[in-house]
């Protein structure tokens, strides 16, 4: 650490990457000190440039010996989904082995590594790379992330006793150009079964958060619980990935529900849109593009969290919610650095304000 600041690699220059790696760059705490890349075409191209800025003299590359020879304190990793998982344990791993802390938001079940569905496979390199490198892991994930976890545990610390918690994230996809073709079925004739629309991968994929929260009340699920519906629309929807044709799915919406004493406690819910007037009998916020979390208890509460772009760049409300994501990891750093080796969860975390912000 240099004149107080965290030196920092980091892993994956994607969307969410590109839009953190900006945000380093002229960050009072953190210092940028190595970018890695899986894409060959960015290997030797200026940090800055990757992210739309100017050169910093930092160059990318794809080596992980070379990025290790920098001995920062943390890796910020925004590598890819768990589609992908023998390359991010690979790379992660290496880290880890070295006594490098990791902070990303790849490979979803991390976020829970107890979860019973994360394969072995998955779970114990990371384990014995923690262990054998004297370092610590911490995946916030890029879906779920904090607004499935944070938000609601936090909000549960308010209350008295709780029938129930839901945690929503009801999002138009018009302008949304990731992948959601295979893995929900979007675009597709609605017969087309969807990746996560098997009930064990949803849940190995996008259910982590709902035994984290049965832990953090002091509770033991009887089992977890999935739903999955489809719309298909009667007029073609233009979106930013094409048009979704009449006659084929629109909209999806999923739940994954941790039951405990015959009855729904827990539950994470997704309804995903082209187009806002889609599916119009499912739910909405009271705004659009939003995260809401309800409780039903004493108290109930009710909390909708949007997150917008503001700098007249026109950027999605969905971009917005992956730098915010981004930089969840980012910001954990000085916290991962601060704890024993091994994997963290939010549950080790203390308050992570964002210090350097407010500047």
């Amino acid at each position: 650490m240099t004149d107080g600041k965290k030196r920092i690699v980091l892993w994956g220059t994607g969307v969410v990457g590109s839009m953190v790696l900006a945000e380093i760059i002229r960050h009072p705490l953190f210092e940028l000190v190595g970018v890695g890349v899986s894409n060959p075409d960015k290997v030797g191209r200026d940090a800055g440039l990757l992210c739309g800025g100017g050169e910093t003299g930092i160059h990318a590359t794809n080596s992980v010996e070379e990025l290790i020879a920098l001995r920062p304190d943390a890796v910020v990793h925004y590598g890819p989904t768990a589609q992908f998982a023998d390359e991010n344990i690979r790379v992660i791993g290496e880290f880890l082995r070295a006594g490098i802390d990791v902070c990303s938001t790849a490979m979803t079940p991390w976020v829970w590594p107890e979860m019973a569905q994360t394969p072995a496979t998955w779970r114990d390199p990371i384990t014995e790379a923690c262990a054998e490198g004297g370092a610590s892991c911490f995946t916030t994930g890029i879906d779920p992330g904090f607004a499935n976890d944070l938000f609601p545990m936090t909000l549960l610390g308010l209350c008295g006793e709780v029938e129930s918690v839901r945690a929503s994230e009801l999002l138009d996809y018009t302008s949304y150009e990731g992948d959601y073709e295979v893995e929900m079925g979007i675009g597709r004739p609605p017969e087309y079964q969807a990746m996560l629309e098997i009930p064990d991968l949803l849940i190995m994929a996008w259910g982590a958060t709902v035994p984290m929260i049965a832990t953090a009340v002091g509770i033991e699920l009887d089992t977890i619980t999935t739903t999955w519906e489809k719309w298909v629309t009667p007029v073609d929807r233009p979106s930013a990935k094409g048009v979704v044709a009449a006659g084929n799915v629109a909209a999806i919406r999923f739940t994954i529900n941790g039951v405990y004493h015959g009855r729904e406690v827990i539950t994470l819910e997704h309804v995903n849109r082209i187009g806002t007037d889609a599916a119009p009998d499912w739910p909405a916020g009271t705004k659009d593009d939003v995260y809401r979390v309800d409780i039903v208890g004493s108290p109930s509460i009710s909390q909708e969290t949007s997150f917008r772009f503001t700098d007249g760049s026109g950027r999605t409300p969905a971009v917005a919610g992956c730098l915010a994501t981004g930089m969840r990891a980012l910001n954990a750093v000085p916290a991962v650095n601060a704890l024993p080796p091994g994997w963290v969860t939010p549950l080790d975390l203390p308050l992570v304000p964002g210090v350097g912000t407010i500047r």
